[in-house]
């Protein structure tokens, strides 16, 4: 199969079914078909546009094709696409809406690589469009990248979506949808090792292979069953001469488009029934349900070898994103580190491809997020393209997501600024005290014998105070002036001039304190000048500072 006649040979065939179709078109259109009245011809003519329409389909990208949207201002604004980041396997988009104030929700959606283009949540973005600043991620197709550029695995599409997020910055909210849930959630673990402040506020995880052996379906069963020497011989082709990719090996579209119908055989079958009757009858139109569902469903590309094998090896064989072993460039990611982005989880009932608890497990490996930032949701009835399209999506869960992304816009922020917060007050608050006794020393006559006075002060106060000042402290406590046992004490010899100098004993009271408010009343006009509480009591440690402009107050006493 790794041959390039063999791609060239599918093509071929879809070549061949969509000319059939365009000839069968063509002849039951003939205006000489329409003499015999035959209905036979309206079905070989309905027959040939399903066909022509439904091979066509296959190669070719939709385009977005978003019509305009309405306004708070209440007009309608056009929707046009801009590449933000451009890369070889795919960029990054956003939709604007000139004449519009940006959304304050700004949200990436990470589209699937499985055969589908982004195109593929087209009714997603048009939902989001008008509550949301939208940016997705578009992947290429491999057939049109040249082998120079390199390979593209698992590990690759991780670095991409976690560039993406770097790009766009931490106010960000991000919605996986199937099959890029475990890789997205890798991503984020990879950010919060090597740039915490980039991640986003919250994921919303949709319908996603976390953990395939939680719940089993036919593509689990199928990666269980077949080795993987059989994938690469059966499943890898080489792309053809057509195309600028080529001899690139690749996991054709059509391949996998073939797997996506044989799951439900029946039902498309009787869908395309169904619509070459409507068409026999004049009652299809271009843009109906099935045309709409189709044209998108039908529209293929194809992907890399390395990571289409790589996904079905390390994500559904090994299970390293559910073992939490996951590694990129050759270190292993560690989904505990992730503790501040807020995850919520949905499901489908009848979800046959991701079917429930495959995407819950996701809430059991982030063992570091506490369970307020934990959520998830299990929509009732709904498969699996109806819970990111449809009218599931619509009216019930995409209320809740845009709730989810509201309740935690703020999250990763706060807990970030109020550790630091709370970390730096002890520190201010220990620096001022020990830096008040240096501006006294300033403020008075003489700096030196302050500083040297309490160091011999300790023992001399003990036995002086207990003598005079007991007795003088109330009388002249009503005048506020308690400065008086300290002239008494250097009246008479030196040693009373330490008498105050129990102070480091009397701070504990609350007596000692309008001692100094005694001394700035008394002492004049430079006492004023120090103004705050901690300075006088500061100052009664200091009793030779009032010795000198003292004397006076002692006559007045005496």
């Amino acid at each position: 199969m790794k041959y390039m006649p063999t791609y060239d040979l599918m093509e071929s065939m879809r070549n061949t079914n969509q000319w059939l179709g365009a000839t069968a078109r063509a002849l039951g259109d003939y205006p000489a078909m329409a003499m015999t009245n035959h209905p036979g011809m309206q079905m070989l003519k309905a027959w040939g546009e399903v066909t022509e329409r439904s091979f066509e389909r296959m190669v070719v990208k939709p385009d977005w094709g978003i019509p305009s949207i309405t306004g708070p201002d209440g007009k309608d604004h056009i929707v046009k696409v801009e590449t933000l980041v451009k890369r070889p396997f795919g960029d990054l988009i956003r939709f604007t809406t000139p004449g519009r104030k940006s959304p304050r929700r700004r949200v990436l959606l990470v589209a699937p690589m499985s055969g589908h283009y982004a195109t593929l949540l087209r009714k997603t973005v048009i939902s989001l469009l008008p509550d949301c600043d939208v940016h997705i991620t578009d992947w290429h197709n491999a057939r049109d990248i040249p082998v120079s550029k390199g390979k593209f695995d698992v590990e690759d599409y991780t670095k991409y979506v976690a560039d993406f997020m770097r790009h766009l910055g931490p106010d960000l909210h991000v919605i996986a949808v199937c099959q890029p849930v475990p890789l997205t959630l890798a991503a984020t673990a990879m950010l919060a090792e090597d740039d915490a402040a980039a991640q986003p506020r919250s994921l919303t995880l949709i319908g996603g292979p976390v953990d395939p052996d939680a719940a089993a379906t036919d593509v689990t069963d199928f990666g269980s069953r077949v080795t993987m020497g059989q994938l690469e011989h059966s499943m890898i082709q080489r792309v053809g001469f057509k195309y600028r990719g080529v001899g690139r090996q690749v996991y054709p579209g059509l391949l996998q488009l073939a797997s996506f119908i044989a799951m439900n055989a029946s039902t498309h079958a009787q869908a395309f029934t169904d619509q070459i009757f409507r068409a026999a009858q004049g009652k299809a139109s271009e843009h109906d349900k099935h045309n709409q569902f189709y044209d998108e469903y039908l529209a293929v590309m194809d992907m890399t070898a390395e990571f289409y094998l790589s996904t079905v090896e390390r994500i559904f064989k090994t299970r390293e994103i559910a073992r939490n072993v996951f590694t990129v460039d050759g270190r292993q990611l560690d989904f505990g580190k992730i503790t501040t982005v807020a995850v919520k989880i949905v499901e489908g009932e009848k979800d046959d491809i991701s079917a429930p608890g495959q995407c819950l497990a996701a809430l059991d490996l982030l063992t570091g997020l506490p369970d307020s930032k934990k959520a998830a949701h299990l929509e009732p009835g709904a498969g699996h393209y109806g819970i990111f399209a449809g009218s599931s999506w619509r009216n019930n869960i995409r209320p809740l997501v845009l709730g989810f992304i509201d309740a935690n816009s703020d999250a990763p922020a706060k807990p970030q600024a109020a550790k630091p917060a709370a970390a730096a007050k002890p520190k201010k608050a220990a620096k001022p005290a020990p830096a008040k006794p240096a501006p006294k020393a300033k403020a008075t006559t003489q700096p030196t014998p302050p500083q040297q006075a309490p160091k011999p002060a300790a023992p001399k106060p003990a036995a002086e105070v207990k003598a005079a000042p007991a007795p003088q402290a109330p009388k002249e406590a009503p005048k506020a002036v308690q400065a008086t046992p300290e002239p008494k004490a250097q009246a008479t010899s030196p040693a009373p001039q330490e008498a105050p100098k129990p102070a480091p004993s009397k701070p504990t009271l609350v007596a000692s304190t309008p001692a100094p408010q005694a001394k700035t009343e008394q002492a004049g006009t430079p006492q004023p000048a120090a103004g705050s509480a901690k300075d006088e009591t500061a100052k009664t440690d200091r009793p030779e500072q009032p010795a000198k402009p003292g004397t006076p107050d002692r006559a007045a006493n005496d």
